[in-house]
């Protein structure tokens, strides 16, 4: 199933640039919200953390990636990956998708 937009609860959403090779966002999630398992068939995806503690979750290879202000991981295209914040907790992020064209293919995990 592809989701163009991507829709998942979050806190906040805004979007800092969107052109057709690009996108760049910033997200804030709530305690217990969470950027469902998904993966980019086009596009590297890297994530900054800017506000509490996150956890980027991959599958193929299985990775936790856990990250505090500052710190940036990578997932490359066709990985699927989740995103939430530590234990269920906050977090705030900016997520720098491209160069390519942008899809959001859940995998239903």
């Amino acid at each position: 199933m592809s989701d163009a937009i991507g829709r998942y609860p979050a806190l906040r959403r805004m979007t800092i640039v969107e052109v057709p090779s690009l996108r760049v966002r910033e997200l804030t999630l709530a305690a217990g919200q969470r950027v469902p398992w998904h993966f980019h068939t086009h596009v590297t995806e890297r994530f900054f953390c800017m506000e509490g503690s996150m956890q980027v979750l991959t599958r193929d290879p299985d990775r936790a990636h856990v990250l505090g202000p500052g710190q940036v991981c990578t997932v490359e295209p066709g990985v699927p990956h989740q995103v939430s914040g530590v234990e269920a907790g906050a977090c705030k992020f900016m997520s720098v998708q491209g160069v390519g064209k942008y899809d959001f293919v859940r995998t239903g995990e």
